[in-house]
Parts: structure tokens; sequence; C-alpha cells
């Protein structure tokens, strides 16, 4: 095998001839140092489990754009570990950020790669994320308020109040501040492989939220607090959704719960996430101002919110259409 090394050093037919391979592990190594520990374990599934064995033995001068692109749309048919179709838009667009960052970390070992990844175009998949409907929402919050369940509670946070579920699952006493009314988002919970070897192939960690932005201060809604009143004097470190420090209720099983949830109020089931997006709506068919909104979500910008979290309703779309109506009658008018 190649060794990624001095490559200044190499003779232009070295540099042209190298494989692919060397390259993407030297840079996944480098980058183990460099990032969150669930983003390394995301790259190093998206490199070893497809990129490496499809494009591993290419050599460097090989990775033509043409090449690239049969990639892409290899993934997006018949990617899938288990023979069972395709990878979703947003992996493969995960994949060829990836791939990307591999050949720039080349071309900084003076190692030119022929890819021109600003022409390859992935189609955005146009299919709406699922939304509760107002009658959906209303059967599910009777739902979750029939009882003082902590962990229904942490699931009413998510419907009005936009938390993610890592989030909630994070959440403890001590980020309640029941004076000023305020619930803050300081860490999220997360299984991720565990790449040490570990007795077990994952691993529960607790970390800061997904970016500097996820980090924020919600003010609580009042129809909330008698909910949040309940761990009131529990001890600072217990979890919110178990009222203790020494157990917690991990993502995959808070959403296994969810759906049971559905179940019982015999509601389609759909992903926790799903709650999130319902939050988003819900508030700017109430006029939400979009920046407020934003930041309540804790996104980068607005585009964000505007582009994957805002989703129009049938009764949103009647009102909007009736305005014309309304406009109308004034023309005639004038």
């Amino acid at each position: 095998m190649e060794r990624m090394g001095k490559t200044k050093g190499y003779s232009y037919f070295m540099r042209k001839s190298i494989r692919m391979e060397p390259i993407m592990l030297q840079w996944l190594e480098n980058t183990r140092f460099r990032v969150r520990e669930s983003t390394y374990v995301k790259y190093r599934n998206l490199v070893q489990g497809h990129i490496l064995p499809e494009l591993g033995e290419v050599r460097v001068n090989r990775l033509t754009t043409e090449r690239v692109e049969q990639f892409v749309r290899q993934q997006l048919v018949s990617g899938k570990l288990d023979g069972q179709g395709g990878l979703s838009e947003k992996t493969v667009r995960d994949m060829l950020t990836v791939l990307k960052e591999i050949c720039r970390y080349a071309a900084q070992c003076d190692i030119e790669i022929p890819c021109h990844f600003e022409v390859i175009r992935i189609r955005k998949n146009d299919s709406e994320i699922r939304v509760l409907n107002r009658f959906e929402q209303m059967k599910l919050e009777q739902f979750l308020t029939s009882d003082e369940s902590l962990i229904k509670t942490g699931i009413l946070l998510s419907l009005y109040m936009g938390l993610r579920i890592g989030e909630v699952c994070a959440l403890k006493r001590q980020h309640i501040l029941y004076d000023e009314e305020i619930l803050q988002v300081r860490s999220t919970m997360q299984r991720i492989q565990d790449v040490d070897g570990g007795k077990r192939k994952t691993k529960i960690i607790e970390t800061e939220p997904k970016s500097s932005c996820s980090v924020r201060d919600i003010p609580i809604p009042e129809f909330l607090l008698p909910r949040l009143d309940v761990v009131r004097n529990v001890p600072e470190e217990a979890y919110l959704l178990t009222g203790s420090p020494d157990s917690f209720i991990e993502p995959r099983t808070m959403e296994n719960i969810f759906k049971r949830c559905l179940t019982e109020c015999r509601m389609e089931t759909i992903n926790y996430h799903a709650l999130r997006h319902t939050f988003a709506t819900r508030c700017v068919e109430n006029g939400f101002d979009i920046k407020t909104l934003s930041e309540i979500l804790g996104h980068a910008s607005v585009n964000i919110t505007l582009n994957r979290y805002v989703h129009s309703s049938m009764d949103q779309k009647r009102r909007s259409m009736r305005m014309l109506q309304g406009m109308a009658v004034k023309e005639n008018v004038h």
C-alpha cells in the first residue's frame, strides 16, 4: 500500500498514479482529532462503508467528474449496504461533501485530482416532511396531558418548544430556570458506534448541541410551567425524563415510546422529529417573526428555518387565497 508522506518529493508520475485509498485513510485519521466524536463516526462510516470500497482503488488522475457522478448515481440507486435499494439524497450529499474534503486534503499534499465538484448536483427530494394537522395535534396533546408523566412532558417540550429528541433526553433540572421561566438548551444525547473496540458496538454520549447556535435559552410557555414544576425539588443533575441523576432515557428508547403513544392515540406513525416541524409550522401560522423562530429552533440562519422547517398547511393556503378575493373586490370598487 502506498504511504502518504511528503508528496512534494514525489515524481510527477507517482503523484498521478497513487491510489485514492491511502489518501482517504490519512484524511480520516487526521480528521479524527479535529471534529466531534459523533462527526468522526459519521465520516468513518461513509468512507469505510461506501467511498473506500467503490473509489479506493481508483488512481488519482482517474477520479474525474464523470467518475464521481457515476459513483453518486450508483449510491442513489443501490447504495444501501443490505442491497435493498438506494441511499437518501441527504446521505449521498454528505458523502459527496466528505469526498470533496478528501480531495482538498490531497491538493494540500500537492496531489492533483481532476474532479470538478462544483458542477455535480444532487436533486433534492421534494417530498414534504410529515407535519401534524391541528386536529391531530389536539388529539395528541389531550393524550399527553392526561397525566403528569415526565416522558409525556418531554414530548410536549418538543411539540411546543421545538426541542430535538437528543436535547430532550439530555435535559436536566439545572436547565430549568423557574424564576425567569426559561429553559436552557446546553447539551444533547445520542447513541454512536464505539470505534475504539469496546464490549458493545455502540455507546451513549452527551455533548454540547450540534452547533453554537443550538446553545440557546427559550422562554417557557405558561401552560407548560406546571408540568415542569413536578421536578422543581429533584437534584440539579437529575434528568427531566426520569427525575433521577442516575438514570436516563436515550433517544432510541424515546422514539419507541413516542410511537407507542401514537398507537394509543390511534394515530399514524410519524418520526419524533415531526414534532419539531409541527412546532415551526404552527409558529408561522400564528404570525411568529421568522428571526425569532430561527433562534428558538437554534438555527444558524433564517434560511434553514424557511427551507427545512416551515410547511404551509392547507388551512393556511386557503386563508392566503381568500385574501385574493378581498383584493379583487377593492379593484372592482376603484
